[in-house]
Formats: structure tokens, sequence, C-alpha cells
């Protein structure tokens, strides 16, 4: 059940980045990929900060942080 939680999650973030930095999603499995590697970017730079989100929408909001991030650093790249 954490699986399809986290994969959720993923989807959710990634979507959200999309709106935030892009203006537009990446499909459903781009956004979850985005999500789910975001929320690892998100949850790192979280723990150098000395933060921590245990709930829902604290995992939703590090996914989200980290897909931003993710995706600015994307766009930097290809710049």
């Amino acid at each position: 059940m954490e699986i399809i939680a986290f994969l959720f999650i993923g989807a959710l973030a990634g979507w959200l980045a999309g709106q935030l930095v892009k203006g537009s999603g990446f499909g459903l499995v781009g956004n979850i990929v985005i999500g789910v590697v975001g929320s690892f970017v998100g949850g790192f730079t979280f723990q150098l900060l000395g933060l921590y989100a245990g709930s829902f929408l604290g995992s939703l909001v590090t996914a989200t942080v980290g897909a931003v991030i993710l995706l600015y650093v994307v766009r930097l790249a290809k710049s």
C-alpha cells in the first residue's frame, strides 16, 4: 500500500511542479517520474536544512519542492 501512496504523491507533486515551473504537466508517467525523483531531491534538501515532514501534506510539500528544484536544474542545463 505504501508504494501506491508513494506513486500518488509523486504524480501529484510532479503535476504541481509542472504547474509552478513550466505551466503544464508532463503526462501521468512523466509526472510520477518527476515527482518521485523530486521527492528524493526534496528529502535531501530538507534534511540539509534540518526539516522533517512526516504527514501526507508534508510529504507532498517535500516532493513538490524537490520536483521544482529538479525542473529548475533541468531547465538551466538545457539553456
